[in-house]
C-alpha cells in the first residue's frame, strides 16, 4: 500500500474505506461489520467515520469490527459543526472514542465549516492532541479561503473533499494549495453522483485496454496525483478486492487526455462543491 505524508512526517495509505450511511439499519449492521473485517484481512488500514453518519451508528459498526484489531489502523473521524465549540468538540470526540472502542483517533477532522469560530475548534483540537486522544487534526469541506483562515502557527494535517472526474474544481486552486504545504486531500465519493462516470463510455474504453473495470479505473484516476488519497464506501465483500486493484494501475497519458475530454479540468476557480 502507498502511502501518503502528512505535514508531521507521518503517512497513512493512499486508499482507505469510506462509511457513509453505515450504522443506518440494524438490519444490515452485520453485514457492515464483516465489510469492514473483510477489508482489513485484505490490508486496508484506513478506515473514515463521522459522528454524524448514522447518527453515531457508523462509528459503532466500525467499532464492532475492529474490536481487538485496533492496532496498525489509521482511523479517522469527525465532529459536525454544531458541535465544534471547545466544550463541544472535547465532549463530541469522547463520545466518538466511546463509539468506536478506541483510546484515540489518528485524524480528527471538523466535518465541515459551521457557526463556530475556527480558532475555537482548532483550540479545542490542539488540546485533545496534547491531552493523547488524537495524533492529528484536519478539515473536511473547506475550500482555500477557509485554509487561509487557519489560526497562524497550527498544523492542519489534512482537507478531506468531494472529488472525482465530475467534480474537478479542487484541481485548479485547492489541491496546488494543499500540495504545496504537504496537506493531504481525502477524496470522498470518489465515483461521483449518480453513476454517470461508471457509466461513461470513455471510462468503459480505457478500463478495457487495462482489463480492469471502470471503478478501477476512476480510483486509480483519483490517486494520480501526489498527496490524494481516496476512501471509497462498499458495502460488499467483491468491491472491497476490485477497489484495491486499482493500486496496480497506470493510466497512460492517452488514457489521462481521454478522460480529460470527458470530463474537462477547470479553467477558473469554481466554488467549492460538497455533498
Amino acid at each position: 500500500m502507498r502511502t501518503v505524508a502528512m505535514p508531521d512526517g507521518r503517512a497513512f495509505p493512499v486508499m482507505g474505506l469510506g462509511t457513509w450511511h453505515f450504522g443506518e439499519d440494524k438490519r444490515t449492521a452485520s453485514n457492515e461489520v464483516r465489510v469492514i473485517q473483510r477489508a482489513l484481512d485484505l490490508g486496508v488500514t484506513l478506515i473514515d467515520t463521522a459522528e454524524i453518519y448514522g447518527q453515531g451508528g457508523s462509528e459503532r459498526v466500525v467499532g464492532d469490527a475492529i474490536r481487538d484489531r485496533r492496532d496498525g489502523l489509521f482511523l479517522v473521524s469527525k465532529v459536525a459543526p454544531s458541535h465544534a465549540g471547545f466544550e463541544g468538540t472535547l465532549r463530541a470526540c469522547e463520545g466518538s472514542l466511546k463509539r468506536l472502542g478506541t483510546d484515540h483517533l489518528d485524524l480528527y477532522l471538523l466535518h465541515w465549516r459551521g457557526g463556530v469560530p475556527l480558532t475555537e475548534t482548532v483550540e479545542a483540537f490542539e488540546r485533545l492532541r496534547a491531552d493523547g486522544k488524537i495524533r492529528a487534526w484536519g478539515v473536511s469541506n473547506f475550500d482555500v479561503e477557509d485554509m487561509e483562515d487557519m489560526p497562524e502557527g497550527v498544523q492542519c494535517s489534512a482537507d478531506q473533499v468531494l472529488y472525482n472526474p465530475q467534480t474537478r474544481g479542487i484541481e485548479f486552486s485547492l489541491l496546488p494549495y494543499c500540495q504545496s504545504r504537504s496537506i493531504p486531500i481525502m477524496a470522498y465519493t470518489p465515483f461521483g453522483q449518480s453513476g454517470r462516470v461508471l457509466r461513461h463510455p470513455v471510462i468503459a474504453a480505457v478500463a478495457q485496454r487495462h482489463n480492469v473495470t471502470p471503478g478501477q479505473v476512476i480510483l486509480a484516476w483519483g490517486i494520480r496525483h501526489p498527496g490524494v488519497v481516496t476512501i471509497p464506501k462498499t458495502a460488499t465483500y467483491e468491491r472491497v478486492e476490485e477497489n484495491l486493484g486499482a493500486l496496480k494501475i497506470e493510466l497512460t497519458a492517452t488514457d489521462l487526455a481521454e478522460i480529460d475530454q470527458a470530463f474537462p479540468p477547470p479553467r477558473r476557480k469554481r466554488a467549492l462543491e460538497m455533498l
